[in-house]
């Protein structure tokens, strides 16, 4: 009889766990600043949720194919944060057949409005000289305008976007309202004084101008700060192989503007860099890395990286560059 009841007990334990687990409001994130800005939100009420991040073991925002497990996530969640350019349309048909038709989500692109720039190509950068070529060929695409995505590398949009979080945080857990409007603004003070390192290093520099041997996803950044910018690539480009054209072109730069240091981003095998480089007067400008944000892994999260800490260690770098 004993042995019974303790089956039974065990049982209902199992239920209660299950229908605790069941009750939790789920966040889904589709890439890593909202998931960090959702966290903060969330402080000590994390427990209260599933958060789940998709890319997360170092795909980037491009390159990203949702498994059978992320667009079930998605399709049954309480409440969905996402990009919202080019790269995550697939998430547009994901939710057209979602189970919970009344999820709250967020499209960061939308919530910006026209604070959201279009993807530029600048002089020298890699395709430029061919972006106009046979015309004929391509004149169905001359109304097509491509937004740069990188919406979260500006400290400016992100206080406008993590504080549109909160307030649909608040809608799923009105109880704690004013909990996560207190984290917000704790956070969002934080962002606002690093804006402020920012404009006032900017402001102290001896160059305003930044060159990157690589993609160049921080075309939000530099504007924010009214730096200029050259690079081989636009922020989405999918090229590796920059032309003798383009090196040429970055090398005289360097020599031209007085630079003493190329810019990559994370993960990059500087190559670019480093060639750019070699074809300079001096050659012995440094090779900078600046963090993009674009492709974090678990274990990064663990180590800990974090939207503030990248972009942290971001101003350092840019620092450097400007000098």
């Amino acid at each position: 009889m004993k042995k019974i009841f303790k089956v039974l007990l065990a049982s209902i334990f199992m239920l209660c766990g299950a229908s605790a687990f069941a009750a939790k409001k789920s966040i889904v994130c589709v890439t890593y600043p909202e998931y960090d800005w959702v966290m903060n939100i969330l402080g000590g009420k994390a427990s209260g949720f599933n958060v789940t991040l998709l890319q997360k073991n170092g795909t980037d925002l491009h390159s990203y194919q949702p498994s059978v497990k992320d667009i079930a996530s998605i399709s049954s969640c309480d409440m969905l944060v996402y990009v919202g350019g080019e790269s995550d349309e697939w998430v547009e048909k994901v939710l057209s057949n979602a189970k919970n038709k009344n999820m709250v989500v967020v499209n960061m692109m939308e919530v910006l409005g026209d604070k959201v720039k279009e993807e530029e190509f600048v002089e020298g950068m890699q395709g430029d000289e061919h972006e106009h070529e046979d015309e004929h060929e391509h004149h169905h695409d001359e109304d097509e305008v491509e937004y740069d995505e990188h919406v979260w590398l500006s400290l400016k949009n992100a206080v406008v976007i993590v504080n549109h979080l909160s307030e649909k945080i608040q809608s799923l857990d009105s109880a704690n309202s004013s909990v996560y409007k207190s984290n917000a603004a704790s956070y969002v003070k934080q962002i606002s004084d690093l804006d402020r390192e920012y404009e006032k290093a900017v402001a102290t520099s001896s160059k305003k101008t930044v060159l990157f041997g690589d993609r160049f996803p921080f075309r939000y950044l530099v504007d924010d700060y009214g730096l200029s910018y050259f690079a081989a690539f636009v922020g989405c480009s999918a090229e590796s192989e920059a032309s003798f054209e383009t090196i040429t072109f970055l090398s005289k730069k360097v020599d031209e503007l007085g630079l003493k240091s190329v810019l990559t981003i994370e993960k990059s095998d500087k190559k670019i860099a480093r060639t750019i480089i070699s074809n300079t007067k001096e050659k012995n400008q440094e090779v900078l890395e600046m963090d993009s944000l674009q492709s974090v892994t678990e274990s990064d999260i663990k180590g800990g990286r974090n939207y503030l800490s990248a972009m942290k260690k971001n101003l350092e770098v840019l620092k450097t560059a400007l000098r």
